[in-house]
């Protein structure tokens, strides 16, 4: 599962895969065994490496709003599922508008271009496939566009942030 997680004016693309009794978490492109247990109906008690940490999670209004309570503070989150920041309105009331930066989540390897320059996109649309750690992730563009520019190739390592291309 790929999500978007967004706390302050930062998002950060989580990759979680459970193997076994435990989640394997990359974050940033390094990946942490998390072994995670309930503790309570919205509490969570984990071991990350020798580090063991409790949080809590109390939603808020809006749909995947949470708060964290989470070593004595509170960090307020949003999450959305992979790619669903962009297609939120902006605070000003209006769309998202300016071109689209399509970026490696990881560092992976190019699997497939769908699209080239010039193309027509539709929101949703598939882009890029990139494969990390065995995965194949599938980017798709947050809006209506035109593809602008296309800076990578099948075949291509890539590392995570870079971008793969463009959509105006």
């Amino acid at each position: 599962m790929t999500l978007q997680i967004e706390a302050g004016d930062r998002v950060r693309t989580v990759v979680i895969h459970r193997k076994g009794t435990k989640l394997h978490v990359t974050l940033d492109g390094t990946t942490h065994v998390v072994d995670v247990r309930r503790i309570g109906s919205a509490t969570v008690s984990m071991l990350v490496g020798a580090r063991s940490l409790d949080a809590a999670l109390a939603a808020r209004g809006a749909a995947g709003a949470f708060d964290v309570h989470m070593d004595g503070g509170v960090v307020p989150i949003q999450i959305r599922q992979a790619g669903g920041f962009g297609r939120q309105k902006s605070e000003a009331g209006g769309e998202r508008t300016g071109p689209q930066k399509i970026v490696a989540p990881m560092p992976g390897k190019i699997a497939r271009v769908l699209v080239r320059p010039g193309d027509e996109v539709k929101a949703r649309q598939g882009l890029v496939v990139v494969e990390a750690m065995k995965m194949e992730n599938e980017l798709r563009a947050a809006r209506d566009g035109r593809v602008r520019e296309v800076s990578v190739a099948e075949g291509q390592l890539v590392d995570a942030g870079t971008v793969l291309l463009v959509v105006a």
